[in-house]
């Protein structure tokens, strides 16, 4: 069997000698691992940075074995964020959470594009917020999606200030008065668009999309968030 796609490193450990075990997002098949033959050779080891996107060629006899991946590289991510250390740490949460939220061989095109969009925002003043609406495009596509546009208590779709921690739906500030304690913060970026006005949004941004990725996508499997989204906040923290 063979096919070649594009795809998105999200991890790439070593194996035997010289090789690797890589882990894309593939635009049309979705996560995907092969092993990687010299993969960590200095001449090869560039190719395959988590954040690089590659177009590779995997082959194997049978459709159920891990098969072996070929790539070049086409965009040079992982050595672009090398320098600012709070992109790199952004990198490198998005490939984590990523890489262990995914379904294996499960296609996610959408998944892919808005992956690409974070990869290409690097280096630009908005990253921050396309990390939390990459999360957010993430909860989507494994069917938690957040019902951000309206309240979820008297329909209307001004002054949304928090959201369920029970249904993921907004929740206006009017209505949310009486239990408003027991509800999580909307920052108004991710309800009206735009970039957070401070870092008290963004990181409210963070603990809503994580709230929600432990609760429904990593708890029942017993996972905790990867730590490398913890490192991210740490960053971004030591940023300001």
């Amino acid at each position: 069997m063979e096919w070649s796609d594009e795809g998105i490193v999200l991890s790439a450990r070593p194996h035997g000698e010289g090789g690797m075990v890589v882990s894309l997002l593939t635009r049309t098949h979705g996560r995907h691992a092969g092993f990687v033959a010299g993969g960590g050779a200095k001449r090869n080891r560039p190719v395959w940075q988590t954040g690089n996107v590659v177009e590779a060629t995997w082959r194997a006899r049978l459709a159920e074995q891990l098969g072996n991946f070929a790539g070049e590289l086409r965009e040079p991510h992982a050595a672009r964020a090398m320098d600012v250390a709070a992109e790199l740490a952004g990198l490198s949460a998005a490939c984590a959470v990523i890489d262990s939220a995914l379904p294996e061989r499960e296609p996610h095109p959408a998944m892919y594009e808005g992956f690409h969009a974070f990869l290409l925002a690097l280096g630009h003043d908005g990253w921050p917020a396309i990390y939390v609406r990459l999360e957010l495009g993430l909860l989507q596509e494994l069917g938690f999606g957040l019902d951000l546009e309206k309240c979820a208590a008297t329909g209307v779709t001004d002054d949304l200030a928090f959201v369920s921690p029970k249904t993921g739906r907004a929740v206006s500030r009017d209505a949310a008065e009486p239990y408003k304690g027991k509800l999580l913060a909307l920052p108004p970026f991710l309800s009206t668009g735009g970039l957070p006005s401070d870092d008290d949004e963004l990181r409210q941004g963070l603990d809503l999309t994580g709230f929600f990725l432990e609760r429904h996508v990593f708890w029942p499997h017993n996972k905790p968030l990867p730590p490398a989204r913890a490192r991210l906040i740490e960053s971004l923290q030591r940023q300001t």
